[in-house]
């Protein structure tokens, strides 16, 4: 399956890229990986900033194609359940898969609607850069998983 995700904002700390370059390279082991930064808004007016963000994330996204929205507000899921659904996707005849990480503010209400899954890491709020670090290596956990490899569950 090719994976995809679309995030706002760049990677700032040079610890945090760091770290996304080591997942990377360890998930496209498994799945093939694309990750689409688009810019964020500037300026502190929340409402214009999800509306612009919204229309970079909704034309990276690719139409038909299923994707995830990671928000606090969606449903958390252990390593092995996010496997397994990435496993019943893929069985269910999917190839692609764009997950979507919207900017500081949250997504635009036209994105949640679009979500086939909202997904929360946790209840706990997290750094964008975090964030984007913990999904792909949740990604790559998952692909373990799925082959009954080793890693630490």
């Amino acid at each position: 399956m090719k994976l995809r995700l679309i995030a706002v904002g760049k990677i700032r700390e040079p610890y945090i890229a760091a770290a996304l370059e080591d997942f990377r390279k360890r998930l496209e082991r498994y799945h093939a990986f694309e990750e689409v930064e688009v810019a964020a808004s500037r300026g502190g007016n929340a409402e214009r900033a999800m509306r612009e963000e919204g229309e970079r994330i909704a034309r990276a996204i690719v139409p038909g194609e299923p994707f995830w929205l990671l928000d606090r507000r969606g449903s958390q899921l252990s390593s092995v359940e996010v496997s397994g659904k990435l496993q019943r996707l893929a069985d269910s005849g999917h190839t692609r898969l764009t997950l979507v990480i919207a900017g500081t503010y949250g997504a635009e209400e036209a994105i949640v609607e679009r979500a086939e899954f909202i997904w929360s890491l946790s209840s706990l709020t997290f750094l964008h850069e975090w964030a984007r670090a913990i999904v792909v290596e949740q990604l790559y956990r998952a692909a373990k998983i799925a082959r009954n490899e080793p890693y630490h569950y």
